[in-house]
């Protein structure tokens, strides 16, 4: 019998569903969440991901880039997200890079 790995989907539900898990009991602690929309919420993010690691990597491929740095990626959020959507996104992200920088 042969084996098979793990898809990525697998392997990203054990990093994104308990972190979200975490956040919605401090938001909201009686707030429940069914499996079914937990699988929705997964896809979701697993779909958002994809998108702006596809959009970051084209834009290094236009500016003859090898590496994918914290700029492209807040590029592709500004394209992949709409208006408000991004600002957040972008703000929080800067937050996160500058938290880690300065570690």
């Amino acid at each position: 019998m042969v084996k098979r790995r793990r898809s990525a989907d697998t392997r990203d539900r054990k990093h994104t569903l308990p972190t979200f898990f975490k956040v919605l009991k401090q938001v909201h602690p009686e707030t429940g969440v069914s499996r079914k929309a937990m699988s929705i919420l997964n896809s979701f993010i697993s779909d958002s991901f994809d998108k702006i690691a596809t959009e970051g990597g084209r834009l290094c491929r236009y500016n003859n880039k090898m590496t994918l740095s914290s700029r492209e990626i807040q590029s592709a959020v500004r394209l992949v997200l709409p208006g408000e959507l991004a600002k957040h996104a972008v703000s929080e992200g800067a937050k996160a890079v500058t938290k880690y920088h300065s570690r």
